[in-house]
């Protein structure tokens, strides 16, 4: 029994050695590739993150996502309401195009 055990072990720890060699080969050759990639991309992810200003926060940023979500579920409601009252797909496919211009100019004189 004890000669079973030890075989066991000794595979589990074989086995286990080969999973460490393979994840220090991958993390090898990881460093390896972002060593060369890094002069190169270093710069440009700098300048990308510099452009990015991220998402606006506040009172007054919220105000205007809630505007902009209002606006949507009206379009939204009115879509609804032309399919379901109107079956010919030319007065459908005329809201959805007039929706489309229609919300522009409505964010612009909400906000």
């Amino acid at each position: 029994m004890s000669k079973e055990r030890a075989r066991r072990r000794e595979a589990r720890e074989r086995e286990a050695s080969a999973r460490a060699a393979a994840q220090a080969a991958t993390a090898q050759r990881r460093a390896r590739r972002e060593a060369l990639v890094a002069p190169i991309v270093g710069p440009v992810r700098r300048a990308r993150l510099a452009l990015t200003t991220g998402r606006q926060t506040g009172p007054v940023a919220q105000r205007k996502r809630m505007r902009l979500r209002m606006i949507l579920a009206l379009l939204l409601f009115a879509q609804i309401v032309v399919w379901v009252v109107r079956p010919d797909w030319q007065a459908r496919l005329a809201a959805f195009v007039l929706a489309l211009f229609v919300f522009p100019v409505v964010a612009a004189f909400t906000l």
